[in-house]
């Protein structure tokens, strides 16, 4: 007799279905699994045997054959051991429910036959209706998790022997009700504010047009001036995540590990600022069993990367293609993963390397040289891809001792939201959301000037240094500032606040 039981494998931060087929026999006794099973599945084998006994079931004394369906998918992780073990049951008749077409069932085992977590959850819920099964059977520890996903339901145990008595109707077990949307509006708040920053006005306002914009952000400033913490709060600032983002943005967190906790749903925009001493493969993603990087786990949020010069040089170069695609390939030998790399640039860096070549209150002792080799560890095309470069002055005094809050989160959020709204009207079906997303060849239709501005362009490339790669750039930050302000022409004044978030062009260093 061969049994069948349904479970599910994570291919990049999608779903696909898993046959888990057994086989008894005659024979000497053996246990083998078959397949393309990761190391982690085949040690699964004492572990099985020990679930099952210690659950008050025997194992048969038999050739025992395991088929991970289909074969050319190499399966990673220890998910498959309540499937398999299931398996075996369900072929030597102690379970007594033959068709279970409709269910998906994933879990660890421990010898005493618990059930413990897995990661990849969330997309193998999502993954379900593709399937087409609507009954999830899996951890305690992974149900609410799932639960995030309203049309199917969801089940969660604690052993194998509960599974074995829910499926022969010995036992009834209380569906995980589903609470997303709640959740989500409920966890949607942030720890930190824009109220909490004082001074650095300037600062405030070119954050706001990168987030009204979608655009990358370079901040610029000595050490303590407040660049970590602007940065943090821009977050705060961008329009509330949808349910569809969120669980776009928790399925990558799933997928790496990271909701194994408490932790449904990923509510805020994500937050990410690794150290300048990450390697390429953990910020991008990959190793030998691929994983989402930095910047997937940065998805329809920020990254920001501080010290931006003190990374290495092919690390920050591997950033070009998903900040222009929106996504990262991971190709091995066992197949490619693609995951998903909407985010926001963040990045800041000192002035020059000993961090105070503008500071007023202290002395830089940095050789222009110096200054001009550090600036250029930043590529012309990394460069290319930030729109925005912002300086942030030392604070001074009055402003460290004004008691007053500046303005918070939640207001400009809404001039953001507003901005974002006109831009989703006006690009329609094009397949843009954001204006630092425009082509070159539809920024004539919507970035329309006025006859004062056209002059005032032409000013800045020929006599201030702007150069002709910053030109289009201009236009986009042009265009974001326009619908701050509600308007359809882009006006002089648009044109010269654009102008001022582009000190690197205007080679105020070196």
């Amino acid at each position: 007799m061969i049994a069948r039981i349904y479970s599910s494998c994570v291919l990049g931060v999608n779903a696909c279905e898993v046959t888990v087929e057994a086989d008894i026999g005659g024979g000497l006794p053996a246990f083998n699994i078959v397949g393309l099973p990761d190391t982690a599945i085949r040690e699964s084998r004492d572990r099985i045997k020990a679930a099952i006994k210690n659950s008050g079931f025997s194992f048969p004394a038999k050739k025992v054959t395991i088929n991970l369906a289909p074969a050319d998918i190499k399966k990673e992780g220890a998910t498959f051991d309540l499937p398999i073990a299931l398996s075996i049951l369900l072929c030597e008749g102690t379970i007594e429910h033959p068709d279970l077409k409709e269910y998906i069932f994933s879990g660890e085992l421990s010898l005493d036959g618990r059930l413990k977590p897995v990661k990849g959850i969330l997309p193998i819920a999502l993954g379900m209706a593709a399937m087409e099964k609507t009954k999830f059977v899996l951890p305690t520890q992974n149900a609410r998790e799932a639960s995030a996903v309203k049309e199917i339901e969801v089940y969660p145990v604690q052993t194998l022997k509960d599974v074995v008595n829910f499926i022969n109707g010995k036992i009834d077990i209380k569906r995980q009700p589903s609470t997303s949307d709640q959740l989500l509006k409920t966890n949607s708040k942030y720890k930190n504010d824009f109220s909490d920053v004082k001074g650095q006005e300037h600062v405030k306002r070119g954050l706001e047009v990168a987030a009204a914009g979608g655009h990358n952000v370079l901040l610029i400033g000595p050490p303590g001036s407040g660049k970590s913490m602007l940065a943090k709060r821009l977050p705060t600032i961008l329009s509330e995540m949808t349910l569809e983002e969120s669980l776009e943005t928790s399925k990558i967190h799933s997928v790496a590990g990271l909701m194994l906790s408490n932790k449904v749903l990923v509510a805020t925009r994500p937050f990410r600022s690794p150290h300048h001493t990450i390697s390429d493969a953990a910020l991008v993603g990959g190793g030998t069993n691929p994983s989402p990087g930095e910047i997937s786990l940065s998805h329809n949020g920020v990254l920001f990367l501080d010290e931006l010069p003190e990374f290495k040089k092919n690390v920050l170069e591997v950033l070009r293609q998903p900040m222009e695609e929106g996504a990262v390939t991971i190709a091995r030998v066992a197949g490619t993963h693609t995951y998903p790399a909407k985010f926001m640039l963040v990045a800041a860096m000192n002035p020059c390397p000993c961090g105070y070549f503008t500071d007023p209150k202290r002395q830089c002792h940095c050789s222009p040289i110096q200054i001009q080799n550090y600036l250029s560890r930043i590529s012309g095309p990394l460069l290319d891809r930030i729109d925005i470069h912002l300086e942030v002055p030392r604070l001074k005094l009055e402003h460290l001792t004004d008691k007053r809050r500046g303005e918070p989160s939640v207001e400009i959020r809404k001039r953001v939201d507003k901005a974002r709204g006109l831009q989703k009207m006006r690009y329609g079906n094009l397949g843009i959301h954001f204006n630092a997303h425009l082509e070159s060849s539809d920024m004539e239709k919507h970035c329309m000037l006025d006859k004062e501005s056209e002059e005032l362009l032409k000013l800045a490339i020929l006599e201030l240094g702007i150069s002709a790669r910053a030109y289009d750039k201009l236009l986009k930050v042009s265009r974001t500032i326009a619908d701050l302000d509600g308007k359809d022409i882009i006006e002089a004044h648009h044109i010269s606040e654009a102008i001022s978030y582009r000190s690197l062009d205007r080679n105020l260093w070196g």
